[in-house]
């Protein structure tokens, strides 16, 4: 070993050693992994002190522009595939589960009730849509009166919250039927951009990567005994679905939304101007954890 090696070696082990008066166990291991892999990142990357004050003065900007509407933190964990990685190792697979996504920042609490076959774009702007599916669980039962969660972007790619006139559009929630059944009228889902006028809008333009999201319509199940389901369904088709600035693509969630020409009968016999599309989007419920 070198004697830099050994210097570098050595405030490592200083380091690892001034967590051991920690009375969490948890916490002391998980400090002793960070610490581990910071410093092996630095010291693989031979980090310059230049470029560590860029990094400072980055993290400063991410916290100065985060405040009760906005969470730069979050948008830093999405892009960098953290938040993805979490939700992947929390939501361990179990079967044909439906897989899990990432949450997003425009769920609201205490949205519209709608009937099985209800309406909830509210009047949000965009090509209607129909959905439909059932919810079972992973042995194939039906699960009824599962409470199912829905919102999504109108077609200009805003979400309801992102307006300033209070308006609730293209959200909702409703419960599955005796036989596990929904449906309901919404949106036909369009690609819209992550916030990126901040700090990781600038770190997605240095790198080149877009600020864009994959279409999708937004989903949260909850059963009692089964496990809380939150996802999306992603369009079919949709350019970005390779390149979701979020990674919250997975294959087993792209689903065919099929544009109906006009003129071309409903499935509840609604009358509609124009083309409208429908997809099909079964839920599989995992056990909750004992």
């Amino acid at each position: 070993m070198s004697e830099q090696e050994r210097r570098e070696t050595a405030l490592l082990d200083r380091v690892l050693g001034s967590f051991d008066g920690c009375r969490d166990p948890r916490l002391g291991e998980v400090m002793r992994s960070l610490v581990r892999h910071l410093h092996g990142f630095l010291r693989e990357t031979r980090l310059t002190e230049e470029e560590w004050e860029r990094a400072i003065a980055f993290l400063t900007a991410t916290g100065h522009i985060t405040d009760a509407r906005r969470q730069e933190f979050i948008l830093l964990s999405d892009v960098l595939g953290a938040s993805m990685q979490t939700i992947t190792i929390n939501n361990e697979a179990e079967g044909d589960a439906t897989e899990a996504t990432v949450f997003g920042p425009f769920f609201v609490e205490d949205s519209p009730r709608v009937p099985v076959g209800g309406d909830i774009s509210f009047g949000a702007a965009g090509e209607p849509c129909w959905v439909e599916g059932t919810v079972v669980d992973t042995t194939g039962r039906p699960v009824p009166g599962a409470r199912i969660e829905v919102w999504e972007a109108d077609e200009d790619g805003r979400y309801d919250v992102q307006y300033d006139d209070g308006r609730t559009a293209a959200r909702a929630h409703l419960f599955s039927d005796a036989d596990g059944h929904y449906a309901f009228w919404g949106v036909t889902p369009t690609p819209y951009p992550i916030p990126h006028d901040g700090p990781v809008g600038a770190l997605l333009a240095a790198v080149g990567r877009s600020p864009m999201r994959a279409a999708h319509l937004h989903f949260m199940v909850t059963a009692p005994g089964l496990r809380r389901l939150v996802t999306h369904i992603f369009v079919r088709g949709d350019e970005f679905l390779g390149r979701d600035s979020v990674f919250g693509v997975k294959e087993s969630l792209v689903k065919d939304f099929e544009r109906q020409p006009y003129g071309t009968a409903t499935p509840d016999g609604r009358h509609v101007e124009g083309t409208w599309s429908r997809t099909r989007f079964d839920i599989v419920l995992a056990r909750a954890e004992v």
